[in-house]
């Protein structure tokens, strides 16, 4: 599958619209620092006149959209800066700017149907997920960091069938000298160090079942991890010892996203 719409959520200095680029018809990223917009503005001046690279300086979130919300941009390294208040031991190394809020659903519906969408978020991952999957949106391939297990839970719970973990302090190295496919074939690429690797058919990790990999990320652990997720992917067949216990550990992750959603409901009142 090449072609079509890719959205970055979460675009950061664009490293990964390079790569986007070349697997989509047009790409999408949101970013909220506007100084790191500006930049990729710059770097990628050519496919934004040609239509192909869209860049909004607005902050996801599931509030209604247009309001303006506080983002806070670090000061020395760009990839921690986030939506929510940092704390107060760290507040001297962030800077306060306003930024108007969109719902990533609504950005979607804006630009088109998603090929495949990378959300990277600094912890509203698993919030933007469920925004989406609520608004009848999915993706055939998505990933998400993987610091909460209301990640993996919100996947499952939308039905994916294919799943494979890319470790973010991997990527740099294991795909240095990565064949990507695009719409002209096999072409070489090296993706830089926290950029968020490949999506796809370009992963080199094993795709597994939802219960089977279930006990992978519980082996690998949480963190600077991106949970990938893929529709149409046909999954390596199960161990035998993940099919006896996988439904027991699956019906707890979906216990778990009920959970969590009545929580966020709860907040919410």
């Amino acid at each position: 599958m090449q072609g079509g719409v890719i959205y970055d959520f979460g675009m950061n200095n664009g490293d990964d619209v390079e790569y986007y680029l070349l697997k989509a018809d047009k790409v999408v990223g949101v970013e909220a620092n506007p100084a790191l917009c500006k930049a990729v503005e710059e770097r990628f001046a050519q496919e934004i006149a040609a239509g192909r690279l869209v860049v909004l300086n607005v902050a996801l979130s599931t509030e209604d959209s247009g309001r303006s919300l506080d983002f806070y941009t670090h000061k020395t390294n760009h990839v921690l800066s986030q939506l929510a208040a940092p704390d107060l031991e760290n507040a001297e190394e962030f800077e306060r700017v306003e930024v108007l809020c969109r719902r990533p659903s609504e950005v979607i519906r804006d630009h088109g149907a998603p090929r495949y969408v990378k959300v990277d978020l600094e912890g509203m991952d698993g919030a933007v997920l469920r925004e989406i999957f609520r608004a009848g949106i999915h993706p055939p391939e998505i990933s998400a960091e993987s610091h909460s297990i209301d990640v993996y839970a919100a996947l499952v719970d939308a039905g994916y069938k294919a799943f494979s973990l890319v470790d973010g302090w991997s990527v740099a190295e294991k795909y240095r000298d990565a064949f990507i496919e695009t719409s002209n074939g096999r072409q070489a690429f090296h993706f830089k160090a926290h950029s968020a690797g490949p999506f796809g058919a370009d992963v080199r990790s094993e795709w597994q079942d939802p219960e089977t990999f279930f006990y992978t990320l519980a082996s690998a652990g949480l963190g600077w991890k991106d949970i990938h997720a893929s529709y149409f992917i046909e999954p390596a067949p199960a161990p035998s010892f993940g099919k006896r216990l996988g439904r027991q550990t699956l019906a707890l992750a979906r216990q778990f996203l009920r959970g969590a959603r009545a929580y966020v409901s709860s907040k919410d009142r």
